[in-house]
C-alpha cells in the first residue's frame, strides 16, 4: 500500500487526507500547531462561496462550483451546521453597473444561479440596504468550516489515519529511490509521496522539499467587526459591494452567522507576520522575506495610493470602517459595530508583482504542493482533494 505523507491540517490538508483514505492509500497527516484548523481554515467568514467571481474555466471556477454542492452535502451528511441562504451584491453607484453587468455574464458562464434585481426587489431581501441594482445569488451559503474540520478528524480517526499535532515539517528529503523523508523533531516520516497544504507556510515547505516556487507567499490580514447584538436585525443575509477586478479580495461586507451574529468585514492590509492576526504581532524573519522579495514593492507602486492607505487607514479607524459599511447599508453607524477578530490570507504573488488569481499546484517528483488557495478554497476543499488525489495516485 502506498503510504502518503500531508503536511498541513486545515481544511485543504485533511480534505486530501480524507480522499486519499478513501482511495485505499495510506495517510500521515502532519499539523505543526496543537489543533485542528488552526489559522485560514479557523479564522475565515465561513462563507460558502458560489463560483460567481471567477474566470471561466479556471480552478477556482469549476471547483468553487463543484464544492458549492459537495461541501453542503458533506455538511448534511455528517451533522454539520449549515445553510443555503443566497446573498445580494449590490451596486451603490451608477458607475458600479458595468462591473456588475459583468458579475451576472460570469455567474452565467460559471453556471452559478444569480439573476439581475432592482433597487426595490433587494429590499425584499434586505430592507436597509441602499443600492441602484443588485444580483441576487441563490447558492451561497453560510457554515461552520472548523466543524467540517472536526468531522473530517473523526472519520480519518475511525480509518486509523496517523494524525499528528504538534509535528511540524522541519526537513525534508527524497530519498534515494524515490518518496520522501520529513523530519518532525520527534522523529523521521518515511512516505512514498508528500502532498504539501501547509497554507501560510507553503512555499517555506516546498523550499525544504527542494522545490523552487514560482511564487512567494506573501500575508494579508483581514480584521472584522460586528454588530452589536441590538443593531443585527439590520441585515437579514449576506451583503457584499461590487468588488475591484483588480483585486483579489471582494470589499468589506456584512454576513450574518449561524448564531444570528452578524460580521463585518474584512479589510485587507499587509500582515508584519505570517500568522500576525494584530499590528502588534511582528516577525523580524518575515518582514524581511518581504522586503527582500521584488515583487511586494512592484505591487506597492501600483496599489500603495490611495488603495493600501485607504486599507491601513480604516484599520485604524472605526470611523473609516463604519464608513464603508453604511455605503451597503446606511443606518450602519460607528457606534453600531464592536472589533471581532482577524484572519491571515495567504496569498502567493509572482516576482513581477502580480497576485496568483487561481489555485496555484505546482508538482515535483513524489510531491504535490498547494502553494496558492485562498478563498474560495475552503469552499472547494473536497474538490481540491479530488484532483491533488488523482495526480498522487496517478
Amino acid at each position: 500500500m502506498r503510504n502518503v505523507v500531508v503536511v498541513g491540517g486545515g481544511i485543504v490538508g485533511l480534505a486530501v487526507a480524507w480522499e486519499l483514505t478513501r482511495r485505499g492509500l495510506d495517510v500521515t497527516v502532519l499539523e505543526k500547531e496543537p489543533r485542528w484548523a488552526a489559522h485560514q481554515t479557523g479564522h475565515n467568514s465561513n462563507v460558502v462561496h458560489a463560483g460567481l467571481y471567477y474566470k471561466p474555466g479556471s480552478f477556482k471556477a469549476r471547483m468553487s462550483v463543484a464544492g458549492n454542492r459537495s461541501i453542503v452535502d458533506f455538511a448534511r451528511q455528517y451533522g454539520v451546521p449549515v445553510e443555503v441562504c443566497g446573498k445580494l451584491v449590490v451596486a451603490t453607484d451608477e458607475k458600479e453597473i458595468p462591473a456588475l453587468n459583468t458579475l451576472a455574464e460570469r455567474a452565467e458562464a460559471n453556471g452559478v444561479p444569480a439573476k439581475k434585481i432592482s433597487p426595490e426587489e433587494a429590499r425584499e431581501y434586505e430592507p436597509e440596504v441602499a443600492c441602484v441594482a443588485a444580483l441576487r445569488v441563490e447558492s451561497t451559503g453560510i457554515i461552520d468550516f472548523p466543524g467540517v474540520c472536526q468531522a473530517l478528524v473523526r472519520l480519518l480517526d475511525e480509518a486509523g489515519v496517523d494524525l499528528r499535532l504538534n509535528s511540524p515539517a522541519l526537513a525534508i528529503r527524497a530519498g534515494s529511490d524515490g518518496g520522501v523523508e520529513v523530519a518532525t523533531g520527534n522523529d523521521v516520516v518515511v512516505a512514498d509521496a508528500l502532498v504539501n497544504c501547509a497554507g501560510l507556510h507553503s512555499d517555506r515547505v516546498a523550499r525544504l522539499a527542494g522545490l523552487t516556487p514560482s511564487a512567494k507567499i506573501v500575508p494579508f490580514r483581514g480584521e472584522y467587526y460586528e454588530l452589536k447584538p441590538d443593531r443585527r436585525h439590520l441585515v437579514k443575509g449576506l451583503i457584499y459591494p461590487v468588488p475591484d477586478p483588480t483585486l483579489p479580495f471582494l470589499g468589506v461586507h456584512l454576513t450574518r452567522m449561524l448564531d444570528g451574529s452578524v460580521h463585518a468585514g474584512p479589510n485587507a492590509v499587509l500582515a508584519l507576520r505570517r500568522e500576525g492576526y494584530r499590528w502588534g504581532d511582528f516577525s523580524a524573519k518575515d518582514v524581511a522575506e518581504v522586503a527582500a522579495f521584488p515583487g511586494v514593492w512592484r505591487l506597492a507602486r501600483k496599489y500603495a495610493f490611495p488603495t493600501g492607505l485607504d486599507e491601513v487607514r480604516r484599520s485604524f479607524s472605526k470611523k473609516r470602517f463604519a464608513a464603508s459599511l453604511a455605503r451597503l447599508v446606511p443606518a450602519v453607524t460607528e457606534d453600531d459595530i464592536v472589533r471581532h477578530g482577524s484572519g491571515v490570507r495567504a496569498q502567493a504573488m509572482r516576482r513581477d508583482g502580480s497576485l496568483v488569481d487561481d489555485f496555484l499546484i505546482e508538482t515535483a517528483r513524489d510531491q504535490v504542493h498547494v502553494l496558492n488557495a485562498p478563498s474560495p478554497a475552503a469552499t472547494s476543499a473536497l474538490e481540491i482533494a479530488r484532483h491533488i488525489a488523482d495526480q498522487v495516485s496517478a
